[in-house]
Protein backbone atom coordinates (compact mmCIF):
# COMPACT_ATOMS: atom_id res chain seq x y z
CA UNK A 1 0.00 0.00 0.00
CA UNK A 2 2.65 2.23 1.17
CA UNK A 3 4.52 1.99 -2.75
CA UNK A 4 1.47 2.55 -4.31
CA UNK A 5 0.65 5.99 -2.49
CA UNK A 6 4.57 6.64 -3.14
CA UNK A 7 4.25 6.00 -6.81
CA UNK A 8 0.62 7.94 -7.06
CA UNK A 9 2.26 10.83 -5.66
CA UNK A 10 5.39 10.27 -7.93
CA UNK A 11 3.20 10.41 -10.92
CA UNK A 12 0.95 13.52 -9.86
CA UNK A 13 4.19 15.28 -8.92
CA UNK A 14 5.23 14.72 -12.97
CA UNK A 15 2.24 15.45 -14.20
CA UNK A 16 2.31 18.80 -12.33
CA UNK A 17 5.68 19.76 -13.78
CA UNK A 18 5.13 18.44 -17.18
CA UNK A 19 2.12 21.07 -17.14
CA UNK A 20 4.21 24.19 -16.08
CA UNK A 21 5.33 25.20 -19.37
CA UNK A 22 1.84 24.96 -21.02
CA UNK A 23 0.70 27.62 -18.02
CA UNK A 24 3.51 29.31 -18.20
CA UNK A 25 2.99 30.07 -21.73
CA UNK A 26 -0.76 30.59 -21.10
CA UNK A 27 0.27 33.73 -18.55
CA UNK A 28 -0.10 36.85 -20.39
CA UNK A 29 3.82 38.50 -20.80
CA UNK A 30 4.00 41.25 -18.87
CA UNK A 31 6.14 44.48 -19.56
CA UNK A 32 7.98 46.68 -17.32
CA UNK A 33 8.18 49.84 -18.65
CA UNK A 34 11.24 52.10 -17.57
CA UNK A 35 11.47 54.17 -14.76
CA UNK A 36 11.08 57.57 -14.84
CA UNK A 37 14.16 59.68 -14.97
CA UNK A 38 14.76 62.31 -12.54
CA UNK A 39 14.68 65.15 -15.56
CA UNK A 40 11.50 63.86 -16.71
CA UNK A 41 9.90 63.61 -12.91
CA UNK A 42 10.99 67.51 -12.42
CA UNK A 43 9.93 68.68 -15.51
CA UNK A 44 6.33 67.01 -14.46
CA UNK A 45 6.45 68.88 -10.94
CA UNK A 46 4.58 71.80 -9.84
CA UNK A 47 5.25 74.95 -9.24
CA UNK A 48 3.76 74.43 -5.60
CA UNK A 49 5.82 71.51 -5.10
CA UNK A 50 9.48 74.09 -5.24
CA UNK A 51 10.30 76.42 -2.11
CA UNK A 52 12.35 79.43 -2.20
CA UNK A 53 14.81 79.44 0.73
CA UNK A 54 14.06 82.23 3.16
CA UNK A 55 17.41 84.80 3.24
CA UNK A 56 17.44 85.06 6.47
CA UNK A 57 18.97 81.41 6.23
CA UNK A 58 20.95 81.53 3.07
CA UNK A 59 24.32 82.33 2.86
CA UNK A 60 26.35 83.80 -0.23
CA UNK A 61 30.06 82.57 0.02
CA UNK A 62 31.71 84.24 -2.61
CA UNK A 63 34.89 81.97 -3.85
CA UNK A 64 37.14 83.10 -6.45
CA UNK A 65 35.92 80.26 -8.46
CA UNK A 66 32.03 81.50 -8.46
CA UNK A 67 28.68 81.25 -5.48
CA UNK A 68 28.38 78.61 -2.94
CA UNK A 69 25.17 78.92 -1.51
CA UNK A 70 24.54 77.19 2.60
CA UNK A 71 20.86 77.04 3.74
CA UNK A 72 21.20 77.31 7.56
CA UNK A 73 19.02 74.92 9.71
CA UNK A 74 17.62 77.07 12.61
CA UNK A 75 15.60 74.70 13.25
CA UNK A 76 17.40 71.76 14.02
CA UNK A 77 20.59 74.02 15.61
CA UNK A 78 18.49 77.47 16.33
CA UNK A 79 22.01 78.39 18.47
CA UNK A 80 24.29 77.94 15.76
CA UNK A 81 22.46 79.43 12.84
CA UNK A 82 22.23 82.53 15.22
CA UNK A 83 25.77 82.78 15.96
CA UNK A 84 26.68 82.31 11.84
CA UNK A 85 24.23 84.80 11.50
CA UNK A 86 26.20 87.25 13.74
CA UNK A 87 29.24 86.01 12.04
CA UNK A 88 28.48 87.43 8.88
CA UNK A 89 27.02 90.17 9.84
CA UNK A 90 30.35 91.47 11.08
CA UNK A 91 31.80 90.36 7.87
CA UNK A 92 34.14 87.99 9.81
CA UNK A 93 34.33 85.58 7.16
CA UNK A 94 35.69 88.00 4.74
CA UNK A 95 39.64 87.52 4.22
CA UNK A 96 39.29 84.21 5.91
CA UNK A 97 40.71 81.05 4.18
CA UNK A 98 39.66 77.53 3.10
CA UNK A 99 42.40 75.52 5.26
CA UNK A 100 41.74 71.96 4.79
CA UNK A 101 40.36 69.78 1.98
CA UNK A 102 40.58 65.71 3.07
CA UNK A 103 40.18 63.58 0.60
CA UNK A 104 36.71 61.95 0.87
CA UNK A 105 36.18 63.25 4.13
CA UNK A 106 35.22 67.23 4.59
CA UNK A 107 36.52 70.95 3.34
CA UNK A 108 37.16 73.04 5.97
CA UNK A 109 37.21 76.92 6.18
CA UNK A 110 37.98 79.26 8.94
CA UNK A 111 40.65 81.51 10.32
CA UNK A 112 44.48 80.29 9.14
CA UNK A 113 45.67 81.85 12.27
CA UNK A 114 43.76 80.01 14.43
CA UNK A 115 45.64 79.73 17.15
CA UNK A 116 45.30 78.98 21.34
CA UNK A 117 44.35 83.35 20.88
CA UNK A 118 43.34 83.32 17.26
CA UNK A 119 43.91 86.02 15.12
CA UNK A 120 42.99 88.92 17.51
CA UNK A 121 41.86 91.39 13.78
CA UNK A 122 39.36 88.77 13.60
CA UNK A 123 38.43 88.02 17.07
CA UNK A 124 37.67 91.84 17.50
CA UNK A 125 34.96 90.95 14.25
CA UNK A 126 33.17 88.51 16.20
CA UNK A 127 31.17 91.64 16.99
CA UNK A 128 28.01 90.23 18.69
CA UNK A 129 28.70 86.69 18.32
CA UNK A 130 29.40 84.01 21.12
CA UNK A 131 32.46 82.72 21.56
CA UNK A 132 31.00 79.45 23.33
CA UNK A 133 27.87 77.23 22.58
CA UNK A 134 26.02 74.28 24.02
CA UNK A 135 26.16 71.55 21.77
CA UNK A 136 23.45 70.89 19.51
CA UNK A 137 23.84 67.46 18.17
CA UNK A 138 20.31 66.49 18.97
CA UNK A 139 16.74 68.07 19.70
CA UNK A 140 13.52 66.62 20.26
CA UNK A 141 11.42 65.24 17.47
CA UNK A 142 9.26 68.25 16.54
CA UNK A 143 5.32 66.53 15.04
CA UNK A 144 4.76 69.79 13.77
CA UNK A 145 7.88 69.87 11.17
CA UNK A 146 6.57 67.93 7.58
CA UNK A 147 8.41 64.61 7.41
CA UNK A 148 9.12 61.85 4.33
CA UNK A 149 10.52 58.44 5.59
CA UNK A 150 12.63 55.78 3.99
CA UNK A 151 10.98 52.60 3.96
CA UNK A 152 14.04 50.53 3.41
CA UNK A 153 15.91 51.27 7.20
CA UNK A 154 18.99 52.47 8.14
CA UNK A 155 22.33 51.35 9.91
CA UNK A 156 22.67 53.93 12.27
CA UNK A 157 19.03 55.09 13.31
CA UNK A 158 15.30 53.49 14.07
CA UNK A 159 14.33 56.07 11.64
CA UNK A 160 15.72 58.33 8.49
CA UNK A 161 13.83 60.78 6.20
CA UNK A 162 13.77 64.13 5.43
CA UNK A 163 12.52 67.01 7.11
CA UNK A 164 12.68 70.94 5.02
CA UNK A 165 14.87 69.71 2.68
CA UNK A 166 17.45 68.04 5.15
CA UNK A 167 18.11 64.63 5.59
CA UNK A 168 17.53 63.66 9.03
CA UNK A 169 17.59 60.64 11.72
CA UNK A 170 15.57 59.67 14.72
CA UNK A 171 14.86 57.61 17.81
CA UNK A 172 11.33 57.09 18.17
CA UNK A 173 11.82 55.44 21.50
CA UNK A 174 14.47 58.06 23.39
CA UNK A 175 12.16 60.94 21.33
CA UNK A 176 15.44 62.71 19.72
CA UNK A 177 15.84 63.48 16.08
CA UNK A 178 19.24 64.98 15.05
CA UNK A 179 20.65 66.02 10.98
CA UNK A 180 23.14 63.46 9.48
CA UNK A 181 26.55 63.88 7.78
CA UNK A 182 25.37 63.34 4.31
CA UNK A 183 27.20 64.87 1.33
CA UNK A 184 27.40 68.55 1.12
CA UNK A 185 26.16 68.88 4.86
CA UNK A 186 27.93 71.51 6.68
CA UNK A 187 29.10 71.18 10.03
CA UNK A 188 30.85 73.01 13.29
CA UNK A 189 34.25 72.46 13.74
CA UNK A 190 35.26 72.09 17.24
CA UNK A 191 37.62 71.33 19.54
CA UNK A 192 37.24 68.66 22.17
CA UNK A 193 35.31 70.24 24.19
CA UNK A 194 31.51 69.80 23.20
CA UNK A 195 30.82 73.37 23.45
CA UNK A 196 34.08 74.61 21.71
CA UNK A 197 32.25 74.83 18.52
CA UNK A 198 30.93 78.27 17.89
CA UNK A 199 30.88 78.60 13.85
CA UNK A 200 33.71 80.65 13.21
CA UNK A 201 35.14 77.24 11.07
CA UNK A 202 32.51 75.02 9.37
CA UNK A 203 33.16 72.20 7.31
CA UNK A 204 31.33 70.48 4.01
CA UNK A 205 31.42 66.66 3.93
CA UNK A 206 32.86 66.40 0.40
CA UNK A 207 33.27 61.76 0.53
CA UNK A 208 31.71 59.04 1.50
CA UNK A 209 29.02 59.90 4.34
CA UNK A 210 30.72 59.84 7.80
CA UNK A 211 27.70 59.17 9.85
CA UNK A 212 29.78 57.93 12.54
CA UNK A 213 30.46 62.15 13.18
CA UNK A 214 26.69 61.93 13.64
CA UNK A 215 25.51 63.16 17.35
CA UNK A 216 28.78 63.80 18.22
CA UNK A 217 29.14 67.36 16.02
CA UNK A 218 26.49 70.48 15.50
CA UNK A 219 25.15 70.18 11.91
CA UNK A 220 24.73 73.87 10.79
CA UNK A 221 23.01 73.71 7.16
CA UNK A 222 23.53 72.36 3.49
CA UNK A 223 25.33 73.33 0.66
CA UNK A 224 22.37 73.81 -1.80
CA UNK A 225 24.82 75.70 -4.72
CA UNK A 226 28.27 74.92 -5.96
CA UNK A 227 29.24 72.04 -4.51
CA UNK A 228 32.21 71.35 -6.85
CA UNK A 229 33.93 74.87 -5.94
CA UNK A 230 34.23 73.02 -2.51
CA UNK A 231 34.83 69.33 -3.45
CA UNK A 232 36.99 69.84 -6.72
CA UNK A 233 39.72 71.32 -4.58
CA UNK A 234 43.57 70.23 -4.13
CA UNK A 235 43.79 67.63 -1.36
CA UNK A 236 45.85 68.74 1.32
CA UNK A 237 49.27 67.32 2.19
CA UNK A 238 49.32 67.97 6.08
CA UNK A 239 47.94 65.71 8.84
CA UNK A 240 44.04 65.15 8.67
CA UNK A 241 44.58 67.54 5.00
CA UNK A 242 45.59 70.68 6.53
CA UNK A 243 46.98 72.67 3.67
CA UNK A 244 50.86 72.72 4.64
CA UNK A 245 51.90 75.48 2.34
CA UNK A 246 49.75 78.29 3.00
CA UNK A 247 49.77 79.26 -0.98
CA UNK A 248 47.48 76.51 -1.74
CA UNK A 249 44.49 77.56 0.65
CA UNK A 250 41.32 79.03 -1.22
CA UNK A 251 40.68 82.74 -0.48
CA UNK A 252 37.18 83.33 0.47
CA UNK A 253 35.99 86.54 -0.54
CA UNK A 254 33.30 87.36 1.40
CA UNK A 255 29.88 86.15 2.84
CA UNK A 256 27.06 87.52 3.24
CA UNK A 257 23.37 86.28 4.54
CA UNK A 258 21.09 86.90 1.55
CA UNK A 259 18.79 89.12 3.48
CA UNK A 260 21.46 91.46 3.82
CA UNK A 261 21.52 92.06 -0.10
CA UNK A 262 19.53 94.21 -1.97
CA UNK A 263 16.36 92.13 -3.29
CA UNK A 264 17.35 92.44 -7.13
CA UNK A 265 20.79 90.85 -6.01
CA UNK A 266 19.63 87.80 -3.59
CA UNK A 267 20.11 84.39 -5.16
CA UNK A 268 17.06 83.43 -6.99
CA UNK A 269 16.83 79.83 -6.10
CA UNK A 270 14.13 77.02 -5.83
CA UNK A 271 14.51 73.71 -3.85
CA UNK A 272 12.22 71.15 -4.04
CA UNK A 273 10.11 70.29 -0.79
CA UNK A 274 10.40 66.73 0.45
CA UNK A 275 7.38 66.68 1.56
CA UNK A 276 6.05 66.77 -2.03
CA UNK A 277 4.94 63.88 -4.65
CA UNK A 278 7.38 64.62 -7.21
CA UNK A 279 10.44 64.22 -4.23
CA UNK A 280 8.54 60.89 -3.41
CA UNK A 281 8.33 59.36 -7.10
CA UNK A 282 12.27 60.35 -7.07
CA UNK A 283 12.81 58.22 -3.91
CA UNK A 284 11.37 55.29 -5.99
CA UNK A 285 13.08 56.04 -8.93
CA UNK A 286 16.19 55.46 -7.03
CA UNK A 287 14.60 52.74 -5.25
CA UNK A 288 13.36 50.77 -8.49
CA UNK A 289 15.44 52.05 -11.39
CA UNK A 290 14.64 50.19 -14.37
CA UNK A 291 15.66 50.82 -17.64
CA UNK A 292 18.16 49.75 -20.21
CA UNK A 293 21.23 50.51 -18.67
CA UNK A 294 19.55 49.40 -14.80
CA UNK A 295 18.21 46.03 -15.50
CA UNK A 296 18.32 45.05 -11.94
CA UNK A 297 16.25 47.37 -9.41
CA UNK A 298 18.11 47.36 -6.09
CA UNK A 299 15.08 47.67 -4.33
CA UNK A 300 16.31 49.90 -1.58
CA UNK A 301 18.02 53.30 -1.23
CA UNK A 302 20.02 54.64 1.72
CA UNK A 303 19.06 58.18 3.16
CA UNK A 304 22.57 59.76 2.03
CA UNK A 305 22.50 59.07 -1.86
CA UNK A 306 19.30 60.85 -2.36
CA UNK A 307 20.10 64.55 -3.27
CA UNK A 308 17.57 67.20 -3.00
CA UNK A 309 17.26 69.12 -6.45
CA UNK A 310 17.92 73.01 -6.60
CA UNK A 311 17.02 74.86 -9.69
CA UNK A 312 17.31 78.41 -10.97
CA UNK A 313 14.54 80.90 -11.20
CA UNK A 314 14.22 82.05 -14.74
CA UNK A 315 14.43 85.91 -14.57
CA UNK A 316 11.13 87.37 -15.87
CA UNK A 317 10.80 90.48 -18.17
CA UNK A 318 9.27 93.87 -16.58
CA UNK A 319 5.36 93.01 -19.24
CA UNK A 320 5.54 89.59 -17.58
CA UNK A 321 6.00 90.62 -13.83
Amino acid sequence: MLRYHLFNATVMLLVGLAGLPALAAAQPATTSRPTPTSDELLSRSRPTEWRRPDPRNLLVMQLPGGRVLIELAPDFTPLHAANIRALVHGHYFDGLAIVRVQDNFVTQWGDPNDDDDGDKAKRRSLGVAKRTLPPEYTRSIDPELPWTTLPDGDLYAPDVGFSEGFPVARDPQSGREWLTHCYGMVGVARNIAPDSGNGSSLYVVIGQAPRRLDRNLAIAGRVIEGMPLLSGLPRGTGPMGFYSDPAQRTLIRSVRLAADLPPAGRPAVEVLRTDSPTFAALIESKRRRHDAFYTVPAGKVDLCSIEVPTRSIPARSPATR
